[in-house]
């Protein structure tokens, strides 16, 4: 087991600063390589706490206004302007950073890129839904429309 630090958020393990025990192989080929943990140590142990102060100004203050924002992320529907091919075949994959300036674009709501989640990589034209943890207990669905352009 290998103990680590998060620096990200990671469905089902944790959010930033949390030390968490992890299989070996789970931590080497998977969180450290992508960034979304540190390896344990004394000296790690000190930043959790900028770790966390970092989160908290970034977080929707309570659960009242994380549901407001919830409603007005889910009301509309966002477009997502990308580069295609003639079959509708996107050139690169839509990513959270993407999703993320297309909804500052579309609503005004300014959201965290490391707070959507797209279930499967988007290479085409089309209709998807990504997910926003706009809380620790709030999740919203957007409907997101993948249309040719740029």
């Amino acid at each position: 087991m290998a103990k680590l630090i998060l620096t990200h958020e990671v469905t089902g393990l944790g959010t930033p600063g949390d030390v968490v025990e992890v299989k070996n192989g789970y931590a080497r080929n998977y969180l450290v390589p992508r960034g979304f943990a540190v390896a344990w140590s004394k000296g790690g142990e000190k930043q959790i706490g900028s770790i966390r102060a970092a989160r908290k100004a970034r977080e929707v203050a309570n659960l009242d206004d994380a549901k407001a924002l919830k409603a007005t992320l889910e009301a509309k529907s966002v477009k997502l302007a990308a580069k295609a091919g003639d079959n509708g075949r996107l050139f690169g994959t839509v990513t959270p950073t993407l999703v993320a300036e297309a909804v500052e674009a579309a609503s005004g709501t300014k959201i965290d890129r490391r707070k959507v989640e797209i279930p499967a990589h988007i290479k085409t034209l089309g209709n998807y839904q990504a997910t926003v943890r706009v809380h620790e207990d709030v999740l919203a669905t957007i409907d997101l429309e993948v249309v040719a352009g740029e």
